[in-house]
């Protein structure tokens, strides 16, 4: 046998061999070592205190991952969505590999709101979610007005401009969405379907606005019921625009992060497999894992069943309700 073929052919063996170990040790590593996700709630409309914790248990079974889930309490201890001073449990964020938030108007204190924000620079990547476009706001401290608008729109992408109005809420959907066909392949989008969201479309790209830095929509939605159309406006805000995007944020660690966000969260979106899917893909891409994506998307099926107040300001949201371990 000719020694040249048969050297070929025992260097592909060994090859083919290393790959697999390697892949055998990434995957133990993986299990020796899971993500550890810190889910931050705090916001009193769209019942982020509901969603969040679901999602959490998705990726405690898809990923294997440590979750924690962190809230906005009361002085007794329930959770309390109106409540804008504090989130409890922060300190989480100092060993998490992986921050997904969904806060609105917060004025936390320094102490709780370094936390977020040190998260932020220190380049480990970050999942956000509709009023995460607003999520501060400080408007007793001309110190701290940076956060209300200029982070969060260099950070995830956009600031909070407006929305095409509060028509049915959770009665009908709103808003269509579908893909930007040029990101059609993009592991985020695995399992996809056009569906119609029950979340009114925010404004974050067109007329005096642009979303900033390397922003990459996936998705677009259209609003099928628009304030702005009846008040005129629709050259300053257009009846389609983002709803998911990727980015990148490089903050004073000099680390760049990976950022996924989505205008979409509505309770009532999550109800549906799609939504969760587009959550649960976008967390494994920040994750650097897209590779792991399957080609249908995430499993989302729920172990149990996802009931969720509406959305909506004021006591709308489940009482007497404190913070439990994910199981």
């Amino acid at each position: 046998m000719n020694f040249k073929y048969v050297f070929i052919f025992f260097t592909i063996i060994l090859i083919s061999c290393g790959e697999k170990t390697k892949q055998k040790i990434a995957t133990e590593e993986d299990t020796n070592n899971p993500p550890h996700i810190v889910f931050v709630t705090g916001e009193e409309e769209y019942r982020s205190e509901e969603s969040l914790p679901m999602l959490a248990k998705l990726a405690k079974r898809e990923l294997s991952a440590k979750v924690t889930v962190v809230y906005s309490i009361d002085s007794l201890g329930y959770i309390d969505p109106n409540r804008t001073d504090h989130i409890s449990g922060l300190e989480a964020l100092e060993t998490a590999d992986l921050m997904v938030i969904f806060t609105r108007f917060r004025n936390l204190p320094k102490n709780e709101r370094d936390y977020i924000t040190s998260y932020a620079e220190s380049g480990k990547p970050m999942v956000g979610f509709r009023t995460t476009t607003h999520a501060f706001k400080y408007d007793n401290d001309s110190t701290l007005v940076e956060f209300n608008e200029e982070w969060p729109a260099k950070v995830f992408g956009q600031k909070w401009i407006t929305h095409h109005g509060h028509f049915d809420d959770g009665k009908f959907p709103v808003t269509d969405i579908t893909i930007v066909e040029s990101e059609a392949k993009n592991p985020i989008l695995n399992g996809f379907e056009e569906f119609e969201a029950y979340s009114w479309l925010y404004h974050v790209d067109g007329g005096d606005w642009k979303l900033q830095g390397d922003s990459k929509p996936l998705l677009m939605g259209h609003s099928t019921k628009s304030q702005h159309e009846i008040d005129g406006d629709l050259d300053k805000f257009s009846l389609d625009n983002p709803v998911a995007w990727t980015k990148s944020y490089t903050g004073t660690s000099g680390n760049e992060a990976r950022v996924f966000f989505s205008t979409l969260g509505h309770p009532y979106d999550f109800k549906m497999p799609v939504v969760r899917k587009i959550a649960m893909n976008g967390i494994y891409w920040a994750l650097g894992k897209e590779g792991e994506i399957p080609e249908d998307g995430v499993n989302v099926t729920l172990d149990e069943p996802f009931l969720p107040n509406n959305s909506g300001f004021g006591q709308k949201f489940k009482k007497n309700q404190k913070p439990t371990p994910i199981q």
